[in-house]
């Protein structure tokens, strides 16, 4: 049996000192200190044997905060895990509170394609791992060959087509090795909700960015452009991780969605839900009203759909806990789950061949406001991301 965690952390906007990443936005020296600091502190406290971050410029910025993390953690663990002299040093509790130092880790960067000049920087993604990683990292942001979607119209015309060359932010695919056991990680940060607006030739800024002279249609039009690069992005991971399934690769699936694990964009990612039972369902080829699938058919489309799908770590433990108070966004004062963690079948507790499980799922979020809460003002430094984080266990349990 093998224990080990797992979590995605959204850093925002990780840069050093004095280097203008967005026009006009730069961290000083002290802010960049308290930015390391409080990021340390998060990672600290989450202690995850593997961490999918997002938004991370530069490699070097990073291993700052994971060299200030082990400082913190090591000072930690001298005052307060008890040396072997100590008739109670053995006891199984304080080995959980022992942070173990990430000195000997491996970590994978995969820069944004995009990365630009000063004020036009674009941001990676990197994962961090005591496992190590089996084989090297891959990077999918370039796509071998352009992704055309054909629509048709609603009286069977041809509907044109949406196209795209390049994910917006890079996908980070490693395989760790967990106990006995490889599992295939990916790490994503699809497009944002911001939404896309076409500059003419030769104008200094996009005519719906002028929100003084608001376009609430241009406006619309921007966010559909934007949810459609999200849903396309979506479907490249989702080929991705069934290759990875095909092979019978266990899979788990971190990162910032930019919506929530309802959306469009998500279902791509994690596969269709089956329907209760297909023996109900008129078949595809009915010729009366009576063709329906078999009992028969519908086992072997159950199984079908169900080996492929991925599950949320999240909704897992909402059914298991009964909780549901997981939030890791703030906007507009409105809270939701945009940062997911999904997990292939072999992780789900309905799975007879399960190779392993899900014990809880953790949530630090106490940190999120945007301003729109007059008792906790925004804090540009911290992450306005909530980290989520999921022990796992992988082989048999103990009794």
């Amino acid at each position: 049996m093998t224990r080990f965690t797992i979590a995605s952390f959204n850093v925002k906007n990780l840069i050093e000192a004095e280097q203008e990443y967005y026009r006009f936005e730069e961290y000083t020296p002290e802010e960049y200190a308290w930015k390391r600091v409080w990021l340390a502190d998060q990672l600290l406290t989450m202690n995850a044997d593997i961490v999918c971050f997002q938004e991370i410029f530069t490699e070097s910025a990073l291993r700052d905060v994971i060299i200030e993390t082990d400082e913190m953690g090591l000072t930690a663990n001298e005052a307060n895990i008890p040396d072997r002299s100590k008739r109670y040093a053995r006891k199984a509790i304080f080995r959980k509170l022992a942070y173990e130092p990430y000195t000997e880790a491996g970590l994978a960067f995969a820069p944004n394609l995009f990365d630009g000049e000063p004020g036009q920087r674009r941001p990676g993604v990197a994962i961090l791992s005591r496992f190590g990683f089996v084989g090297a990292p891959e990077i999918i942001q370039e796509l071998p060959k352009p992704l055309a979607i054909p629509f048709t119209d609603l009286d069977g015309d041809e509907g044109g087509h949406y196209r795209i060359k390049r994910l917006s932010r890079p996908v980070l695919k490693v395989r760790v090795p967990v106990g006995d056991t490889v599992v295939t990680v990916f790490n994503c940060h699809l497009k944002s909700k911001l939404g896309e607006f076409p500059r003419p030739e030769g104008a200094p800024f996009p005519p719906a960015a002028d929100l003084v002279n608001y376009d609430p249609a241009a406006r619309a039009m921007g966010s559909l452009r934007a949810g459609l690069r999200r849903m396309a992005e979506a479907w490249v991971l989702r080929q991705a991780v069934l290759e990875e399934l095909e092979a019978g690769n266990p899979v788990m699936v971190l990162g910032d969605f930019n919506d929530n694990e309802h959306a469009v964009s998500s279902e791509i990612i994690t596969g269709e839900a089956p329907f209760r039972n297909y023996a109900w369902m008129r078949r595809h080829d009915a010729e009366n009203r009576r063709d329906r699938y078999s009992d028969e058919e519908n086992e072997v489309i159950q199984e079908k759909i169900d080996r492929v799908r991925l599950h949320s770590a999240e909704k897992l433990f909402v059914r298991k806990s009964l909780r549901d108070m997981v939030y890791t966004s703030a906007f507009g004062g409105v809270f939701e789950s945009i940062d997911q963690i999904l997990v292939s079948r072999h992780f789900h507790p309905d799975y007879a061949l399960r190779i392993g499980e899900m014990e809880y799922f953790s949530v630090l979020n106490d940190h999120l406001t945007d301003g729109s809460h007059p008792e906790a003002p925004y804090n540009k430094l911290a992450s306005d991301h909530g980290q989520i984080m999921a022990h796992m266990l992988i082989g048999e349990a103990e009794d």
